[in-house]
């Protein structure tokens, strides 16, 4: 089903942003940059445009059939919309009224005729078009369309597979035309800004590169060399720094970025980002442009975009919210209890505190008892064991105002008014209480604050507002964290060309797990929609960061430290996830539903059979060799 926010943008097709251009009247002078939809085409006007004030014109009109109903009238659709089309009943016309009306549904056709106003009584408010019809006189079918495998609508329900399968079909669609258009003039908006108001250069990047250390696995693309590949880049992120060096000082690209991460959740091998660098910024430089371009090109039937947007340390997102990218929209924070039950002779809680970084936290789910089953507890609970590997206690508030739990018989009076207090804990509320190591506590509780906002929702809570935009910066994260795989070693909390916070430069050389990074990260209703970085542009500090903290062979790295060499100025940057931003933007449930030829759950093309088999008379030039026996049982399993 489209998003109730733009069902009604979508009966008129073409979304009607705030800042979009009026188009001018057939036949008048143009102005400057208006859309006219109609130029360079035979057809006078779109489905869309036909009003009262063009009743009495011939129209031609191009588009497929969206509807037809027993020879009387069929329903004309193209990108702008709908026009109600009705078939002559007249002797004279009768192979007009026959040919269209022998047109299977999402026929190309062409029709003829004059705008009339409909009887009264007869119109459709629902339609931007529902005061007109057109009464056909000549017709012709373009092309006739065969059985579809699914019904062009927005509101049947089909499989994502088969959709994907026949992308061309499911891109009729209202809900895909208006997130593409949207997409589009969204693009553009953020080209004027930065391009025209602030000077940026738009500048291409090459997608084949080498590979380089750090971040997700890149694809590899074989060359005419024995032995040597290509990588695909996963950002321009190298690019754009060399063209910092180069003097170019203020960049901007529409980039086209790729990440072999196989089957992971809404993501995409590849996708786009709004990729930009700037000379002589600071973090703050940076949040401002950023916020100027999403309120410059921010949809005016969205609301208005607040800026400042406020921000929060990564260790304050972590310990209210349990993860580095809050969803602002709804309390339900986490709570540091450990001070209250300190005193208690609870053994797991006194066991959890004995440890340097251990520490008893909490969360209070509204209503909990009205809206959530005992099995929805348990279901929780057990996430919070199976992907955690950690325990968590359940409380529950009776109608007297007494907690219900194995715990209470462990606690006083007190403390139990105070545990309420904190939480601010209310009749018929659940909390749900956790011991342990500090990360793996507030990681836990996050992901069941969410959990428990999807089922109270689910259970029919209004909790977060569909229409709310919550813009968030998080900053001041670690530059380093232990590698899962071996925690003695460490990796890039962002990448590894971040420049440290100026106030623990010290600290890189004596104690790097301490240094704060000059990350930020822009989070949007709990989704990151953008990260950035002031870089680092000296090259002895990126030459220690590279081999003596993450003992990565620097040589691979080498064209970008002799750069830095050459006078390297100053320099930081972001990129903003476009598929993201647009998809929360028009409340798609996936990515997939705002990029016109996405990849599957599992990175396959399912139109085009993509990844495929290629012989092995065509691996020659590229001195490959490929398992064949293993292929060719691959290639009867699928």
């Amino acid at each position: 089903m489209p998003c109730p926010r733009v069902l009604r943008l979508l009966r008129g097709g073409l979304p009607r942003l705030g800042w979009e251009l009026a188009r001018p009247a057939r036949g008048s002078a143009s102005a400057p940059g208006a859309a006219d939809f109609n130029s360079f085409v035979a057809r006078t006007n779109t489905c869309g445009e036909l009003r009262s004030a063009h009743v009495g014109q011939e129209v031609t009109l191009y588009g497929w059939i969206q509807y037809q109903r027993h020879g009387l009238f069929l329903v004309l659709r193209d990108f702008q919309g709908l026009t109600q089309i009705i078939l002559p009943q007249d002797e004279a016309h009768s192979h007009v009224r026959k040919l269209l009306s022998n047109a299977p549904v999402e026929s190309v056709v062409r029709v003829t005729g004059i705008v009339s106003s409909r009887p009264p009584g007869q119109e459709n408010p629902k339609m931007p078009t529902g005061d007109i019809e057109v009464k056909v006189e000549t017709a012709e079918i373009l092309n006739s369309c065969k059985k579809l495998p699914f019904e062009i609508k927005d509101f049947i329900k089909k499989s994502e597979a088969l959709r994907m399968q026949y992308r061309y079909l499911d891109l009729r669609s209202f809900q895909l035309q208006y997130n593409l258009r949207l997409r589009s003039q969204i693009v553009m908006r953020m080209r004027e800004y930065l391009c025209n108001l602030h000077g940026f250069v738009d500048v291409e990047t090459p997608t084949l590169f080498k590979r380089t250390p750090g971040g997700a696995k890149e694809f590899l693309v074989p060359s005419r060399e024995a032995g040597k590949f290509y990588s695909l880049p996963q950002s321009p992120q190298q690019f754009k720094q060399l063209l910092m060096v180069g003097g170019v000082d203020r960049y901007f690209q529409v980039a086209r970025c790729y990440r072999d991460e196989g089957s992971r959740p809404d993501r995409q091998p590849e996708f786009t980002q709004i990729d930009i660098e700037m000379s002589f910024v600071d973090q703050a430089g940076i949040q401002r442009l950023i916020e100027g371009l999403l309120q410059y090109s921010w949809p005016q039937e969205r609301g208005a975009v607040t800026t400042p947007f406020p921000s929060m340390t990564y260790e304050e997102a972590l310990a209210g919210y349990g993860t580095d990218k809050p969803d602002t929209r709804f309390g339900m924070k986490i709570v540091d209890i450990s001070d209250i039950l300190r005193r208690s002779d609870i053994q797991f809680v006194q066991n959890a505190l004995s440890y340097p970084r251990g520490t008893v936290k909490a969360i209070c789910i509204p209503q909990g008892v009205r809206y959530l089953k005992n099995k929805d507890l348990e279901s929780l609970k057990e996430s919070a064991k199976s992907q955690f590997n950690q325990e968590v206690m359940d409380m529950i508030c009776r109608p007297d105002g007494s907690l219900k739990s194995l715990l209470t018989k462990l606690l006083g009076k007190e403390q139990q008014s105070e545990l309420m207090r904190a939480l601010n804990v209310q009749v018929d509320d659940v909390v749900l209480l956790a011991a342990g190591e500090h990360k793996r506590v507030c990681s836990a509780l996050g992901s069941l604050r969410l959990e428990s906002a999807d089922l109270l929702e689910a259970a029919g809570m209004m909790l977060r507002d569909p229409t709310a935009f919550h813009f968030l910066w998080v900053v001041d994260f670690p530059l380093f964290l232990p590698k899962e795989e071996n925690p003695a070693e460490l990796e890039s909390a962002h990448h590894p060309f971040t420049a440290p916070h100026p106030a623990d430069t010290n600290l890189l050389y004596s104690d790097p797990t301490k240094v704060r990074s000059q990350h930020y990260d822009l989070v949007l209703n709990g989704n990151e929609i953008g990260g950035g970085s002031i870089r680092i542009h000296n090259a002895e500090q990126q030459r220690f960061v590279l081999e003596k903290v993450l003992k990565e062979d620097s040589e691979v790295l080498s064209h970008l430290l002799e750069a830095l060499e050459f006078g390297a100025p100053p320099h930081g940057g972001i990129a903003l996830g476009l598929d993201r931003l647009i998809s929360l933007i028009v409340g798609a449930p996936s990515i997939r539903d705002v990029i016109a030829f996405p990849k599957s759950f599992r990175g396959r093309d399912l139109m085009g059979n993509a990844p495929d088999y290629v012989t092995p008379e065509e691996l020659e030039p590229y001195h490959i060799q490929v398992s064949w026996p293993v292929a060719e049982t691959e290639a009867k399993k699928n």
